[in-house]
């Protein structure tokens, strides 16, 4: 493949909540579900990224984030399964889908989140991307992102073959697509059936029609457990059966047929093989259990919210941080932030490290940063992310008290704490216009070489910067020399200046 393949559309979160039954509510007649587990996982063009990531595939996903606890939690779930997001801005909040699940069987699906709103335009970078692909999937899911002009334009122009899965609330495939592929119900939404007409004749009678109203190449309608039904220009449709059983939870079966027809389009297959392909893999994924066995649970979620002053080194919960600088901490306070900084045509800038020793020399690039826009946010490696850059003796202090004192100083306007070895995740949902690291990070050459996270900024944009930095200030060097201080003539240990001394909290007992 030439290029990487590309997922174009709305991304939900979604939430199976699993628990028992074994009473009714006492003020109506409908049963109580004890919850025992929950699980998160992208949804919508983000579950059709994941799936084609799983097969190997270099994966891009152009989408929509908003500004608030859902879009974070859908960029570190992405980030995990080794999706690159591209984010468009999304005012309003992130759509949800929460399965209310016992036994295996679905007992209600609630959905929030609310109208759809449009998405911004796309970066420079996208519509590069979108042009070198080695093939796109357009997941729509009616909620604007394939209405987006520029994008459309770009779907147009681009040679890579298109596969166009379609909502009925969305707009028609841009012309020339090589595949789309609705199931019945969608289809028979958008080609209206003939009164006593079979099934196979729905089907293909709405596959031919849609084919020539969008002048598509092809039009597969997948059948659910019977497989698919192929149809081309001229050609006697081309029925595709499973390969075998195939009962079972079919919750991202569309998604996974999809992504499975554009990962073989892009490795050279034709359009029939490619759906012969898709049959076979939304088969094994449903007889296999579906997408709770397909993705595994995330160990935790990130970005995190901490609590202040904790000295626990296992994962935060809370809704953000008490005392001085708190209402600062998490992803609530960056969202609310966030939405003032930017409905007021304002520069979010931000930063990160894991300032595990505040010193001169973070206090200097926090300064130099937040004069370059309105807001600086600060991500912070959490106490897992430190242990696995620095080693197991680190962090010398505690997420929750890094974040505290960050958030005190007058220069941050607002912290996050992150779990992943690089911010990649938090970035593609803060999307800040300005990204800065303090000068022990220039080379004077390529800012991709002494800035890793420039690559990143590019999809949406953005920039990056180097500010200066005070040198001989290093968090190593002082928990080093903290650690083993020189003596002087009179044999008194000598603390280097500006370093607390640890004070014991036992007296030494003397003989």
């Amino acid at each position: 493949m030439r290029g990487p393949v590309v997922v174009v559309g709305d991304t939900l979160l979604d939430r199976d909540v699993e628990g028992v039954v074994n009473r009714l509510c006492p003020d109506s007649p409908v049963p109580v579900l004890d919850e025992t587990s929950a699980v998160d996982r992208p949804g919508g063009a983000g579950l059709a990224a994941v799936f084609a990531a799983a097969q190997g595939a270099d994966v891009v996903l152009v989408t929509a984030l908003a500004d608030d606890a859902g879009g974070a939690r859908l960029s570190a779930l992405l980030a995990a399964a080794g999706v690159r997001v591209y984010p468009l801005s999304l005012s309003g909040a992130t759509p949800e889908k929460i399965r209310l699940r016992a036994r295996g069987r679905v007992l209600l699906r609630h959905d929030r989140g609310g109208a759809s709103d449009e998405p911004g335009q796309p970066s420079d970078e996208v519509l590069r991307v979108l042009a070198t692909a080695s093939a796109v999937l357009v997941s729509d899911y009616g909620r604007g992102v394939a209405r987006q002009p520029a994008l459309r334009a770009a779907l147009a122009a681009t040679r890579a073959p298109v596969v166009w899965d379609p909502h009925p609330r969305g707009p028609a495939a841009v012309p020339g697509v090589h595949l789309v592929t609705p199931n019945e119900s969608e289809v028979r939404e958008l080609v209206p059936a003939l009164p006593g007409a079979s099934r196979l004749a729905t089907a293909s009678r709405g596959a031919q029609g849609l084919r020539r109203r969008w002048r598509a190449g092809a039009v597969a309608v997948t059948l659910g457990g019977d497989g698919a039904l192929l149809c081309h220009a001229g050609s006697t449709p081309l029925v595709v059966p499973t390969p075998g059983s195939a009962e079972g939870d079919t919750c991202g079966a569309g998604d996974r047929f999809a992504a499975a027809a554009s990962f073989a389009l892009a490795q050279g297959a034709l359009v029939s093989e490619a759906v012969q392909v898709a049959v076979a893999e939304a088969s094994a994924y449903v007889a296999g259990g579906g997408v709770a066995t397909a993705l595994p649970p995330p160990e935790q979620p990130s970005p995190r919210v901490v609590r202040a002053g904790s000295s626990n080194r296992g994962p935060a919960s809370g809704h953000g941080v008490a005392g001085p600088g708190g209402e600062r901490v998490g992803v609530a306070a960056v969202a609310t932030l966030l939405a003032e900084v930017r409905g007021a045509g304002g520069t979010v800038v931000a930063t990160g490290g894991c300032f595990d020793l505040l010193h001169a020399g973070h206090v200097a690039t926090l300064q130099a940063a937040r004069q370059l826009g309105d807001a600086l946010i600060v991500c912070v490696n959490s106490d897992t992310s430190v242990a696995g850059l620095k080693g197991p003796d680190r962090p010398v202090m505690a997420e929750g008290d890094r974040a505290r004192l960050l958030a005190a100083l007058s220069c941050v306007d607002a912290v996050l704490v992150f779990d992943e070895p690089t911010p990649e995740a938090v970035l593609s949902w803060l999307r800040p216009d300005v990204w800065v690291k303090g000068g022990d990070y220039a080379t004077g050459g390529d800012d991709a070489v002494g800035l890793p996270e420039a690559e990143v900024l590019r999809r949406w944009g953005g920039n990056t910067v180097v500010v200066p930095y005070l040198d001989g200030r290093s968090t190593s060097d002082l928990i080093a020399r903290s650690a083993g201080p020189a003596s002087d003539a009179g044999g008194r240990a000598q603390q280097p200046a500006g370093v607390a001394v640890p004070v014991s909290t036992t007296r030494e007992r003397t003989r």
